[in-house]
């Protein structure tokens, strides 16, 4: 009897748990078990990795071999575990040493012949491996650039695995090569000085990418709603360091990284059609919940063009990721929690029609009144800004064109940057990292404004007009305004721009 181990990664929801993989080859029929709670894909690789085995030059054992994967109450699921059961049924046989694999991460699926196919989820995978403590990981080599982004741990690629077997023995070498990453991301070829006129709607979109906010486009049909909602990634700053590898491992479990250029630098722009489900938009599934857009926007922007189209309850469960900034599904095997602090803008028609004129508006009174009705009072209230694009006429000739994204984009990045500073030295806002991010009682509080610029905010609450939560945006506004222009706290006329971005005044 011979035992062998190696170290493999389950994902659970975009973040990756540590898996030690046990190897057992003893007396017996012939035959592999497989326990620990595995999916249909990991039972499956007990005929790909027996197959890849004998077609790399390599001798499967003879007797039975038992693969234990612990902690054997995590479900683990996926084809990534076929290089690490392979080789730890290989070092229990003794056909490979397993000193070479201590402290190593295996990672990748087998094809028959025994090349290393790429598999999803490589760079959470390998942040758990070295979080857990792990110093090197083995992955596919088509994977291994986006394994290369974490550092603090050894990282090298394998194409198949008759490499792995010669560079275990001393007679070769991994893959240690990756595609150099470029070192500034592309930005979109859309500009903001394409879009003409509407001055207060862009001054509404420069306001939302300076403070987080979400907006809320309403016009007729071709007035520049969408131009101006694909623009707005634009006027966003880079990633940071953090939040880029965030976006990076959400997009590496769903497979939509680039090979040759992992790292997502720009934020992400999400725009699902409006025919969406619950579980399209903010995550969900069967037996396994799986990330849905607002995952994918984490740290961008979700776009949501014709929004009256979307059903009521589609709309209305983004209710809780607008508040909380993520998004929590309970399912049989448990909790999966997934990141979703993102940007929302939405555009909508006036009426089915969508009519620039009202007098050619073919609509009924009842039918104007159900269009629009999926967008409900309480998520309407969560929505930072309104904003109305009005027809042009004749200023879509007109010569001069309006200030164009990098302009503006060096006036977000400088209040962004302002309210980073401001909230980074104030505990109770831990974790803000712009304007619409801060609680309401930090704003009200610890950060409260004179009472004369409150003066506005105080006749809107008197007549109505604002909830509670409405102030608490408000006042999220207004300390976006003040940044833009350069103020240290915001007056009067900042809280009254605040009132009319929101549509109150």
């Amino acid at each position: 009897m011979a035992l062998g181990r190696t170290w493999a990664v389950t994902l659970q929801g975009v973040g990756g748990q540590l898996v030690e993989v046990e190897a057992d080859v003893g007396r017996g029929l012939p035959g592999v078990s497989i326990v620990g709670l595995p999916d249909s894909a990991v039972l499956q690789a007990r005929e790909r990795m027996r197959a890849a085995v004998i077609n790399s030059g390599l001798t499967w054992p003879s007797g039975k071999v038992v693969l234990s994967l612990s902690p054997a109450a995590l479900p683990k699921r996926g084809s990534g575990f076929d290089l690490a059961l392979a080789v730890g049924t290989l070092t229990a046989s003794g056909e490979l040493p397993g000193a070479g694999f201590d402290g190593t991460l295996l990672v990748g699926e087998l094809a028959l012949d025994g090349r290393v196919r790429s598999v999803r989820g490589v760079l959470p995978a390998v942040l758990a491996a070295r979080d857990a403590g792990l110093s090197r990981a083995i992955v596919p080599a088509a994977n291994l650039a986006e394994a290369r982004l974490v550092s603090g741990i050894d990282t090298a690629g394998v194409d198949s695995l008759a490499m792995l077997a010669s560079w275990c023995r001393g007679r070769g070498a991994l893959v240690t090569d990756a595609p150099e990453v470029r070192a500034v991301g592309a930005r979109s070829h859309t500009d903001l000085a394409e879009v003409h006129g509407q001055d207060d709607c862009r001054r509404a979109v420069e306001v939302a990418a300076a403070g987080g906010h979400a907006v809320l486009l309403r016009g007729a049909p071709g007035t520049g709603k969408t131009m101006l909602a694909r623009r707005l990634p634009g006027l966003l700053p880079d990633l940071g360091e953090r939040d880029a590898l965030e976006a990076t491992a959400i997009h590496s479990v769903m497979g939509r990284l680039a090979p040759r250029d992992p790292l997502l630098r720009r934020p992400p722009f999400v725009a699902p059609h409006h025919s969406a489900s619950v579980a399209a938009l903010v995550g969900g599934g069967n037996n396994v919940a799986r990330p849905g857009a607002v995952t994918l926007a984490h740290r961008g922007v979700l776009f949501l063009d014709e929004c009256a189209e979307f059903p009521g309850r589609v709309l209305d469960s983004l209710r809780t990721p607008l508040e909380d900034g993520e998004v929590r599904i309970a399912r049989r095997d448990g909790i999966s929690v997934f990141p979703a602090r993102f940007q929302l803008v939405l555009a909508a028609n006036d009426c089915p029609c969508g009519s620039a004129r009202p007098d050619a508006c073919t609509c009924t009174p009842d039918a104007r009144r159900r269009y629009g009705r999926s967008l409900t009072g309480p998520l309407r209230d969560r929505i930072d800004i309104a904003a109305r694009t009005l027809p042009l006429g004749s200023g879509l000739f007109a010569v001069d064109e309006g200030e164009d994204t990098a302009a503006v984009r060096t006036r977000v990045s400088t209040a962004r940057a302002a309210a980073a500073e401001r909230w980074a030295g104030c505990p109770e806002a831990a974790g803000a990292r712009a304007n619409a991010e801060v609680p309401g009682r930090v704003l009200r509080s610890v950060w409260g404004l004179d009472r004369r610029a409150l003066h506005p905010l105080d006749r809107a609450l008197a007549h109505g007009v604002l909830s509670p939560r409405g102030v608490d945006r408000c006042l999220r506004l207004a300390w976006t305004v003040a940044d833009l222009d350069g103020a240290t706290v915001p007056g009067e006329p900042h809280v009254a721009e605040a009132l009319v971005l929101r549509g109150e005044e």
